[in-house]
């Protein structure tokens, strides 16, 4: 890649990266403020790469932001260690990849819904800081399939995602970018607030908003 567009993506990957940890770490202070974003969803989590189901070692720390009843997904991904394979072909492990951080932004469909859990899709674009074995373009295409659950007391929204980034062959090496993703809900008033689980297809939980409507005329003199 030409050095000029190289320092663009690098750029937007980092004012990006900047735009979404900040975000986090003011949700606390601004948990009491009007909402920048109704249907927004800001997630944070921790990752694991590997490679035809063999672990290649790497960290993820994920920070990601949907939109649009979970439609769209906006991704920050800081790779932290870096990648080695181990296999028949190399005993003794292959560098794949040095640490980088990534972007991506995703178009994303339900799949099924089985109670509170929700399979997803997802496909769109990533880029990347670093060139590497597992993809010599920085430019990919990305594509993930992902739960989408509550934990235990149901208070925290969770989702498992595993998400594949390359080129499709354009340009080789071209082995693409395997990892998984378990992130959590960061509910504030920051970025959506508390509300009824809303479906993907925009389908509100009308048990709990009837419920809600009962309750206050209920109280009513």
């Amino acid at each position: 890649m030409p050095r000029e567009p190289r320092i663009r993506v690098k750029a937007l990957i980092y004012s990006v990266a900047v735009t979404l940890l900040l975000s986090a770490a003011y949700v606390p202070r601004l948990a009491g403020a009007a909402s920048l974003c109704e249907t927004c969803e800001l997630q944070i989590g921790i990752g694991d790469t590997y490679h035809f189901w063999g672990t290649t070692g790497g960290v993820v720390f994920p920070i990601t932001l949907n939109w649009s009843d979970g439609r769209y997904e906006l991704g920050l991904f800081r790779l932290s260690s870096r990648q080695i394979l181990y296999n028949a072909h190399s005993p003794y492990g292959r560098l794949m990849a040095d640490p980088y951080w990534g972007l991506s932004l995703s178009r994303r469909w339900r799949i099924f819904t089985r109670g509170p859990v929700k399979g997803f899709f997802g496909f769109g674009i990533s880029a990347k800081t670093e060139s590497d074995q597992l993809s010599i373009t920085r430019l990919d295409f990305a594509s993930q399939l992902g739960v989408r659950f509550p934990l235990p007391g149901n208070r925290v929204i969770a989702e498992l995602t595993f998400r594949h980034w390359s080129n499709g062959g354009i340009r080789l090496p071209n082995h693409g970018q395997d990892f998984v993703t378990l992130t959590v809900r960061l509910n504030s008033g920051l970025f959506g607030p508390d509300r009824p689980e809303v479906a993907m297809d925009g389908v509100v939980n009308f048990k709990v908003a009837l419920s809600a409507d009962d309750a206050r005329t209920a109280n009513l003199p």
